[in-house]
């Protein structure tokens, strides 16, 4: 097993990656060489044990459930596991004690994982305008339509194309004054922008782990307030949401039954048997997260991007940055130039970056080193010179 110590700015643990840069953690992170050792350990153990296995492992899942809960600053309890974003987003729209004449607020913008399970849960879903910059005209669109009735408004902390971080102290602040739930997608922000759901007021948040979390594909985590556990109806419960569920498998017998009642956690909502494979790549990144300390990684991450803009500025490219500062920096090419292109000259220079609906979206992470910005500098300069 690797016992390296993560350091901001260093790539040891990431000894396969073949970019020179990897700036697409806003899309999909590489694995750590810890993620990939836990999850070969686990596959060996069922290889050998199977069934065996399982209670060796299973102790990794509240491991991580408690690291999710520091990350958030809420409690192990207040937390279920889920396979994805939009499976957080999924249990909350169905579960929700909604009442005729519901409206849901969500912003223009906004991924599809946070629209579509509101649009199919039977209420009205009001989209507001979402300025790319700036978060004072968002709170004064945002109070204006809360002042006319809201149930929920949906939001993501980090917006995906832009990189806008939403002032989410003040809209929960502003959903309790006028009586709305605050759901918040937090993929584009957790691991790399410090979170206090908490101390902001969120009612409910979900995230999935294979972006700035650094674990794969299929797992994540939905934070459902206290206040509101005992009102979601379980619309979503299954076997394993009951109050001692794997019960009826003691050796005793005639312990099946159906009508012990569904667990006031929010834990009712893994309903079934979870992945274990993506739970175990999870908790081993999320302790690399926990060792650096998610300010520290903000503040590395932005230094980098400081100087990445800064220089890209200077041959013409229009920064979408806005002054709260995420993980992301987006900008529109030089007046004449193809997005499409820039993107492909890039690539084939070793540098790895994303174009979501028309931006240049550059997204670096603890791994990555300011020393890196020269590079990708020159590799644009070269591009712009060149025309590929």
């Amino acid at each position: 097993m690797t016992f390296l110590a993560p350091k901001l700015g260093e790539r040891t643990l990431f000894p396969n990656l073949e970019a020179r840069a990897y700036l697409a953690h806003a899309g999909i992170s590489p694995a750590s060489r810890p993620v990939q050792e836990a999850v070969a350990a686990v596959l060996d153990a069922y290889s050998r044990r199977g069934a065996g296995a399982l209670m060796e492992w299973l102790p990794v899942r509240e491991r991580l459930r408690q690291r999710l809960a520091r990350l958030i600053q809420t409690q192990p309890q207040d937390l279920a596991l889920v396979p994805n974003t939009t499976q957080g987003v999924l249990n909350i729209a169905l579960c929700f004690p909604w009442k005729p004449g519901d409206r849901v607020l969500i912003f223009q913008g906004e991924f599809p994982a946070n629209v579509t399970p509101w649009m199919q849960a039977g209420v009205e879903v009001s989209f507001l305008p979402l300025p790319r910059v700036r978060n004072p005209e968002i709170l004064s669109t945002l109070e204006a339509e809360l002042s006319q009735g809201v149930r929920l408004v949906a939001v993501s902390a980090v917006q995906f194309q832009t990189g806008l971080a939403m002032p989410l102290q003040e809209m929960g602040a502003m959903c309790r004054r006028y009586g709305a739930a605050l759901f918040v997608d937090a993929i584009q922000a957790a691991g790399v922008v410090p979170l206090d759901v908490q101390g902001a007021g969120i009612d409910f948040l979900t995230c999935g782990s294979h972006k700035w979390l650094m674990g794969m594909e299929g797992s994540g985590f939905l934070y459902v307030s206290p206040e509101w556990v005992g009102k979601l109806r379980p619309r979503m419960a299954g076997w394993l949401s009951h109050e001692d569920p794997l019960g009826f498998l003691s050796p005793g017998g005639a312990c099946l039954d159906y009508q012990r009642p569904i667990r006031k956690r929010a834990d009712f909502l893994e309903p079934g048997t979870g992945n274990l494979l993506g739970h175990v790549a999870l908790e081993a990144s999320v302790a690399l997260i926990e060792e650096l300390g998610v300010p520290a990684i903000h503040a590395h991450v932005n230094s980098y991007l400081d100087a990445l803009e800064q220089g890209l500025g200077r041959y013409g490219f229009a920064s979408l940055r806005s002054a709260r500062r995420s993980g992301i920096l987006s900008v529109l090419p030089p007046s004449g130039w193809s997005l499409g292109d820039i993107h492909r000259g890039l690539a084939r220079r070793g540098i790895i970056c994303s174009t979501p609906d028309g931006f240049l979206r550059f997204a670096p992470h603890w791994p990555n080193h300011r020393d890196e910005v020269p590079f990708v500098l020159a590799a644009v300069d070269e591009i712009l010179r060149q025309g590929s």
